[in-house]
């Protein structure tokens, strides 16, 4: 085996975020007596993006992200909500609650049983993630689920992953590898933590950033053959 350890992303390589999102905000908005609009739907998603790459940066709190993308929201179509503290909490809760695999995700997992130690590592609200993650079976195959909200810090953070490597009991750093859609967040903190990075790339993107991939994959299924060497 080349790598005895994987951490694996959850949002957008095991599981589609975008689904999930598309849900939980469209079920939000119409709560509320919005009726959601495609633009409506695209434009919250970038500007929660936007949220959580400034947040990747340490340039707002979780706190911040969590309420500020629905205040830009509201603001960018002059919407009202009485209660934004509970249309936070409905939100997180339909994100939770619904999900689907990506490439066969779960199965992938299954079949690396017993071969590595495999682990989440994920940004987001600790309820949210874990009730996914579970509903989708991961807990069954996974050593353990790593959340952002848990130890204080978000991925790219070093101090993200030196937490989770402590947790590992010394397992050499040549022999973790990272799989994750995103570089700013997956691929540089792999970088930054000086493990093996694996970025999950169906889109065939180009890298026009500073960080370092050591493999480019466009589906899950090559990863078994990564780790086996």
């Amino acid at each position: 085996m080349r790598f005895d350890v994987i951490l694996w992303d959850a949002d957008n390589t095991l599981l589609n975020f975008d689904y999930s999102q598309r849900f939980a905000i469209s079920k939000s908005l119409e709560e509320i007596g919005v009726t959601p609009t495609e633009e409506m739907i695209k434009t919250y998603s970038d500007i929660n993006e936007n949220w959580w790459k400034r947040l990747e940066r340490g340039e707002v709190t979780k706190p911040q992200l969590l309420t500020g993308r629905f205040i830009d929201l509201f603001a960018a179509y002059e919407l009202v909500c009485e209660d934004m503290p509970g249309f936070c909490k409905r939100y997180q809760e339909y994100l939770g609650s619904i999900y689907r695999y990506i490439d066969n995700s779960l199965e992938i997992c299954k079949s690396l049983v017993g071969k590595c130690r495999q682990f989440v590592v994920t940004n987001g609200v600790t309820a949210t993630q874990l009730g996914k993650l579970q509903a989708a079976g991961f807990h069954k195959v996974m050593e353990d689920i790593f959340i952002s909200e848990q130890l204080g810090v978000p991925k790219p953070q070093k101090a993200f992953f030196d937490r989770v490597l402590e947790k590992m009991q010394e397992v050499p750093l040549d022999r973790i590898l990272i799989v994750g859609d995103s570089l700013t967040s997956d691929m540089r903190g792999g970088n930054l933590a000086g493990i093996a990075t694996c970025w999950y790339n169906p889109g065939d993107l180009p890298n026009t950033t500073e960080v370092k991939t050591d493999f480019i994959i466009r589906n899950l299924k090559e990863v078994p053959g990564i780790v086996e060497g």
